[in-house]
Parts: C-alpha cells; sequence; structure tokens
C-alpha cells in the first residue's frame, strides 16, 4: 500500500513540475516574441501573448522602468521565476513526504 501511495505521491509531484515548466515556457516565449518583434496580428504570437498575461496576470506592469522591453522582461520574467520556484518546490515536497 505505501508503494501505491508513493507512486501516486510521484505522479502528482511530476505533473505539478511539468505544469510550471509549461507556464514558464510561455512565459519566456512571450518574452522572447516581444523582444525579437514578432507579428502581434499572427495568430500564435496573439495566443501566446494572451497567455502570458494571463499567467502573469499579477506581475504585469508591477514595474515602471521608462523602457518598454525592461518592463516585459522584468514583469514576465518575475513571474516565469516565481512559477517555476514554487512548482518545483511543492513537487518535491510532495517528493520527500
Amino acid at each position: 500500500m505505501a508503494t501505491r501511495h508513493r507512486n501516486g505521491t510521484n505522479q502528482a509531484a511530476t505533473v505539478i513540475m511539468i505544469v510550471a515548466d509549461v507556464m514558464a515556457v510561455i512565459l519566456g516565449l512571450w518574452i522572447l516574441m516581444y523582444l525579437l518583434d514578432a507579428n502581434r496580428a499572427n495568430d500564435l504570437v496573439g495566443f501566446v501573448q494572451d497567455s502570458a498575461r494571463w499567467l502573469a496576470g499579477w506581475s504585469y506592469d508591477l514595474f515602471t522602468f521608462d523602457e518598454a522591453w525592461a518592463r516585459v522582461v522584468a514583469g514576465y520574467g518575475l513571474a516565469a521565476v516565481v512559477y517555476l520556484f514554487v512548482g518545483h518546490a511543492v513537487a518535491g515536497r510532495l517528493r520527500r513526504h
């Protein structure tokens, strides 16, 4: 029975890490697209921008740098780092128990 519980916990930890990684990749992809001046009329670019804005709603425009690129990198980058840190910390804690 303990093995079954341990496998379920490990699977949950893996799912949490994957979700956190995907969220960070979306945010990182938007930062890259913004810096490379991707065509916002493109459907993929629009999807990534909308997804990133939703994921970083709490950190979007958190910083007031004069340069727009710095606000994007700091705001979306902070969200990506927080999601990675929290996701991996929770997954690590699940795996230890």
